[in-house]
């Protein structure tokens, strides 16, 4: 590739790209580990060649700039390689969400038109059900763990760490457009096609160095700087993994990464490596604080950022008895994801733990460079008071520009210039962002609102609860009433009652915590609540189970 000859007094026009991130992050981080399980470890300096051998390699097989190349994997030393590699060369890394149906993963691959993928051998009857329906896949790439060729159905093409051992050690990265399309991948509403939503190298700089800003520059609890350890409990293909690795590189910080999320592993690694910063959605950190084996253990080194869903506050509470520092962050698939996040404000560090525990469980402040309202029907903002309710709308230079070949979809999702989040929320006078439901489902019983957040955030605060979802359920007098679906913990299953739980919400309504209104009659006691691809609770499922 011809390198750019200047003239004199010509300057450099500086491009916001991804390869200026892992540039810094090899200076900082020169020497500091990477960690996949107990199998793999390497410095800063390894992964930034083995970042450029897997150009040469991906080169090899035909990938040019502007290919989309789809990753299929766990949580892994070669998937933060890819973050980087496959967009540095021009082409569009594909995030592969493994949770999918066999029908959906189809349509993603299909819809952004993969031409190679990427594959572990732990999803290789995955790739042999759906290999013959994919219409532009070319080359197939082996990951494993032992270099063992598992045997297969699925064509395979070469395999990853024999492709690199071949592949020259170095790679011209040239300098790309900053507005050169980096990444894709797709949501997963719980109804129709999932949505494509894409960033570019300008976007994705702009968002790590404002995350940057947002979780280490101020004085605040749970900070994230160059002396963590940090180990994703997201996975990588959900947004990104929250965009933390292209951060976590610039900082050249330590880096785990667990593989498949088994808890007995994750927290030996929490353990072992000194993991001090993570990040997941509720469902994990209640994995994680249930397990016997967490309250043996020294966890007060250990910061969690929660988002995905609402951070309920017995979860919070429960997380922080173990020492874990908590708080809640909040963004969508089509905000890459950072929109707010909810740390203590430095006049608020010295208030009592409860007073805290309400902040730490807000959807938070938001980030530098973003803006929010909360707006009418109309699109009309409404007052910053604390308690006026309307759909929280955003700005800011890393949103999803449209959803990917849909137009009719993005028009839904841009409007007046600004992107809608679908949620329900209220702003108060300390700009703390505060969602109270999804548009799609607050309930309305007798003419008056009820949110589900809230209900479910009281009924998680029993001490026998261990998870609720409500959902509203239609009511020939009241139009809809709340219905709780909620599991128990195991020392309390067969034990607790729907009367008792209603007595329970009675008791909080005559504290003010619900109106009466909104008090549930039905409470329906399961061993599992449904959740979707990626973890959060499925309330379509919920619906068509009980609302008849």
């Amino acid at each position: 590739m011809k390198t750019k000859i200047y003239q004199p007094g010509e300057s450099y026009e500086y491009p916001l790209i991804i390869k200026k991130i892992l540039a810094t992050g090899v200076i900082y981080g020169q020497n500091q580990e990477i960690v996949y399980r107990d199998k793999v470890r390497y410095r800063y300096e390894d992964m930034h060649k083995r970042v450029h051998r897997l150009a040469n390699g991906l080169a090899a097989l035909g990938v040019a700039k502007g290919d989309v190349v789809g990753v299929l994997d766990f949580d892994s030393h070669r998937y933060l390689e890819c973050f980087f590699a496959i967009p540095m060369m021009g082409a569009v890394i594909h995030t592969l969400n493994w949770r999918l149906s066999p029908a959906q993963l189809i349509y993603t691959i299909n819809h952004a038109e993969d031409s190679v993928i990427l594959v572990s051998q732990d999803f290789l009857p995955l790739l042999e059900a759906i290999q013959g329906h994919l219409k532009t896949v070319k080359k197939v790439i082996l990951l494993t763990d032992d270099g063992k060729k598992p045997e297969t159905k699925a064509r395979i093409d070469a395999e990853y760490e024999e492709m690199l051992q071949a592949a020259p050690a170095s790679y011209d990265f040239a300098d790309l457009d900053e507005n050169t399309r980096a990444t894709i991948f797709y949501t997963t509403g719980t109804t129709g096609d999932p949505k494509g939503v894409h960033f570019t190298h300008r976007q994705l700089v702009l968002h790590t160095l404002a995350m940057g800003v947002n979780v280490g520059s101020y004085e605040t609890t749970g900070r994230f700087r160059s002396n963590d350890v940090y180990m994703p409990l997201t996975p990588m293909f959900h947004v990104h993994a929250w965009g933390v690795p292209y951060l976590a590189t610039m900082l050249g910080v330590k880096q785990v990464y667990p593989g498949r999320y088994e808890p007995e592993v994750l927290l030996k690694l929490i353990l072992g490596e000194k993991v001090t910063f993570s990040h997941c959605i509720p469902t994990i950190i209640h994995m994680l604080v249930t397990n016997p084996i967490a309250k043996k253990l020294d966890l007060s080194k250990w910061k969690v950022v929660i988002g995905g869903a609402a951070l309920p506050k017995a979860l919070a509470k429960a997380a922080m008895e173990l020492g874990i520092q908590i708080y809640s962050a909040y963004g969508m698939s089509e905000t890459c994801p950072l929109i707010s996040g909810a740390g203590l404000k430095s006049t608020m560090l010295n208030l009592d733990e409860n007073k805290k525990l309400d902040i730490y469980t807000k959807t938070g402040l938001p980030a530098p460079l973003v803006e929010v309202q909360v707006v009418d029907a109309g699109g009309k903002p409404l007052p910053n008071d604390g308690k006026t309710t309307g759909e929280l709308v955003m700005r800011a230079p890393w949103l999803t520009r449209s959803y990917y070949k849909d137009t009719e979809k993005s028009k839904d999702l841009w409007r007046d210039g600004w992107l809608h989040s679908g949620d329900v929320a209220y702003i108060d006078d300390q700009g703390y962002v505060q969602i109270t439901d999804r548009l799609k489902d607050v309930i309305k019983t007798g003419g008056e609102w009820v949110s589900s957040i809230d209900l479910e955030n009281l009924v998680s605060m029993h001490p026998a609860v261990s998870e609720a979802a409500v959902i509203g359920v239609p009511d020939p007098k009241w139009g809809e009433r709340p219905l709780v679906v909620l599991t128990l913990k195991a020392e309390f299953k067969g034990k607790v009652t729907g009367e008792e739980m209603k007595d329970y919400i009675k008791k909080m309504s005559d504290e003010g915590k619900v109106p009466r209104y909104g008090i549930p009659d039905r409470y329906e006691f399961v061993d599992t609540i449904p959740r979707t691809s990626v973890g959060k609770i499925n309330k379509v499922e919920i619906r068509k189970m009980y609302a008849k």
